[in-house]
């Protein structure tokens, strides 16, 4: 299935027709089955079209692009929900395709004088994540604050480089490092590469599009909890999309046989059981190798682990929370460690790690080069 950097763009090609296909569907038929009906096929080949790209990232990216995000978008879609259907004014193309196949969100500002309580319930009431959801019912730590809106400071971008630089450096001592510290950099190598691709596609999108975007990250490690983390900090456009399109559906069927109060906790595993399973997928696409279910694993441990830090909090009747310095740590430390433990497998099977680790020693090479020959040039 090999082609290359021509395969991949007449992949992408592909999709443009095929959301501009989508967009007329979205005005030449109403909401509902007939809608789902039309776009079904569109998701299907979104399903399989990463397989027919062979350059790695390239192809890991688009499957995350399209087989996660703009499959789950396009179903929101049909229901005339979710990003893709604002109202009361519908997208112009442009949008409709860059918000479909793009990590990203346009940014909601709430209304100006509204007190703090009253903007998480804004944030509610328009299918923000999970977290302010939890937060708002279950009385959560002061220290659960609203996300800052916008993209991160390009300082910290560049404390982030600056890592990935020393990452680089550590690669190529790899034998005089200890195999776990090395595991461990690769896990921290990954959030960063992760969010600096988001980034960067963030930044071009609002370029492009003259629209303020919501962040993708928000220093997830400096998350006071578990649901601080995966609702507030950690890959936000996954969040904001699994929200409308699972834990809602999930938790109005739960309603019909226990109380509210206690619907998200299925909605919240059923929440992290689909985001495993689309992990597994991508995992498929990058690697082709049959999964192990190891990932899915990895994220129902935490969607059972968030469910029991809502109930201790919610029995117990909690108001407060450890101190951040204490709490960031151990969440930290826990999501580290059992993702070396259940996630890190997978990645090494596909040998992402090694191909993370040619890339950035690629760079300092090629950084090093331009030195040495600007330095006998001058």
């Amino acid at each position: 299935m090999g082609g290359g950097l021509p395969n991949f763009l007449l992949v992408w090609i592909l999709v443009l027709a095929l959301l501009c296909y989508c967009h007329k569907i979205g005005k030449l038929i109403d909401k509902g089955t007939t809608r789902l009906f039309a776009i079904l096929p569109v998701i299907c080949i979104f399903v399989v079209l990463p397989l027919y790209i062979s350059v790695f990232n390239l192809r890991a990216l688009s499957s995350f692009f399209l087989s996660w995000l703009a499959n789950f978008k396009l179903l929101l879609f049909a229901l005339d929900q979710g990003p893709l259907s604002p109202q009361p004014v519908p997208l112009s193309l442009p949008h409709f395709i860059a918000l479909a196949c793009l990590p990203i969100k346009i940014q909601q500002n709430p209304p100006p004088n509204l007190s703090p309580h009253s903007q998480e319930l804004v944030n509610v009431n328009d299918n923000q994540d999970l977290e302010k959801l939890v937060n708002v019912e279950d009385n959560d730590t002061p220290s659960q604050e609203v996300p800052r809106k916008g993209l991160s400071t390009p300082l910290k971008y560049f404390i982030k480089f600056l890592l990935l630089v020393l990452f680089g450096y550590m690669y190529t001592k790899e034998e005089y490092i200890h195999s776990k510290i090395i595991f461990l950099v690769y896990v921290i190598h990954i959030y960063i590469g992760l969010e600096f691709i988001l980034a960067m596609v963030g930044a071009v999108a609002r370029a492009f599009l003259g629209i303020e975007l919501e962040p993708q990250f928000d220093e997830p490690y400096l998350a006071s909890s578990l649901q601080d983390f995966w609702g507030k900090r950690w890959n936000l456009m996954v969040t904001s999309v699994l929200h409308p399109a699972v834990f809602n559906p999930v938790r109005s069927l739960f309603s019909r046989f226990m109380t509210k109060k206690w619907t998200l906790l299925p909605a919240a595993i059923a929440s992290f059981l689909v985001s495993g399973i689309m992990h597994e997928l991508i995992f498929y696409h990058i690697g082709r190798r049959k999964p192990t279910w190891e990932v899915t694993c990895f994220f129902l441990l935490h969607g059972v682990c968030l469910t029991i830090e809502i109930v201790i909090k919610r029995e117990l009747n909690c108001s407060w929370g450890l101190p951040r310095v204490v709490a960031a740590p151990l969440v930290v430390g826990f999501v580290v460690a059992t993702a070396v433990w259940l996630f890190m497998p997978t990645v090494v099977r596909c040998k992402i790690d090694v191909e993370a680790r040619m890339e950035i020693i690629a760079f300092i090479n090629f950084v090093k080069g331009v030195y040495i020959y600007l330095k006998n040039v001058l």
